[in-house]
């Protein structure tokens, strides 16, 4: 028997409709987005007329074509007239998901003075004697650079730098809100190894630390190490580390569960990318013998 889908916030509706003011009429309405699957999650009044009222209902979706179903169920009822639509995730997206905001305020001539000239020289000045103050000096030591090149994103495969840019607007919201680490998306028009590794290189004084993001395999496996070696800041390509730091994570503790030892399990790698490549390294180094990709 197939499975179907969970309505979920990922196919997310806000539905504003204008309802005749009659007994059972909201009600109709729940029973249509029940029948056809959706999931509500809320009902707010938003204004009341003589003979109607206008409400903002949110319901979760399965997908976009559930999207569409929920909708043609609400606007077939007589009594309802669906004013517009909003898709909730796509409003998250308007305008960007992050912004650079200033640490300290400028209120008074003095605070310009020495946020910007002429009393910023004294700190630029400090840094050119010392170059290991840029750290504490300015942004450097937390922020991160987030870079791809669009050509491996989540399922998409080879989507492009502008359409990868909500995926690194993403990573750069979990380095803040769950590490407290700022950091902004970088996300380069091309798919050149050097051109990347050199981009990189040259951009890295601003950061502390870069995390390579949906690069295509193999492409990945050199820039990686180039960067490694070239440079004095940590390098982490976050398809192939990150993943294999949760599936080691997982492994460790199933084989708890079950009583078993590293060496005699049989552990299957189901494709043999980027993620695969990095998942069969660690669990090799954690003890693995049979492995089959």
């Amino acid at each position: 028997m197939p499975s179907t889908p969970t309505p979920n916030a990922s196919f997310s509706l806000t539905l504003r409709v204008k309802i005749q003011n009659t007994p059972g009429k909201l009600g109709e309405i729940t029973t249509a987005i029940g029948r056809t699957g959706g999931d509500i999650e809320g009902i707010d009044i938003v204004s009341v007329g003589k003979d109607f009222l206008i409400r903002d209902i949110t319901v979760n979706a399965a997908s976009e074509n559930h999207d569409k179903e929920i909708v043609a169920s609400i606007k077939s009822i007589d009594g309802v007239e669906v004013v517009y639509v909003s898709d909730r995730t796509f409003l998250m997206h308007l305008g960007g998901k992050i912004e650079v905001s200033s640490k300290m305020p400028l209120k008074t001539r003095s605070d310009l003075s020495m946020a910007y000239t002429p009393g910023v020289a004294r700190v630029c000045e400090a840094i050119h004697r010392d170059p290991e103050k840029r750290f504490n000096l300015t942004i450097k030591k937390n922020t991160v650079a987030v870079v791809s090149d669009g050509t491996a994103v989540l399922g998409l495969g080879n989507i492009g730098p502008a359409a990868a840019m909500p995926v690194m607007e993403g990573k750069c919201q979990l380095f803040k809100e769950f590490g407290g680490v700022d950091a902004f998306p970088i996300c380069l028009n091309t798919k050149d190894p050097h051109e990347i590794v050199q981009t990189v290189k040259n951009i890295s004084v601003a950061f502390g630390g870069i995390n390579l993001e949906d690069i295509s395999a193999p492409r990945c496996f050199e820039i990686e190490e180039r960067l490694k070696e070239e440079l004095d800041i940590p390098v982490f390509h976050d398809d192939q580390h990150g993943t294999a730091v949760v599936v080691l994570a997982a492994l460790i503790n199933a084989l708890k569960i079950v009583g078993k030892r590293m060496e005699d399990v049989k552990l299957v790698v189901n494709g043999i990318g980027a993620a695969g490549v990095a998942c069969s390294k660690i669990v090799m180094a954690a003890g693995v013998k049979n492995i089959i990709g």
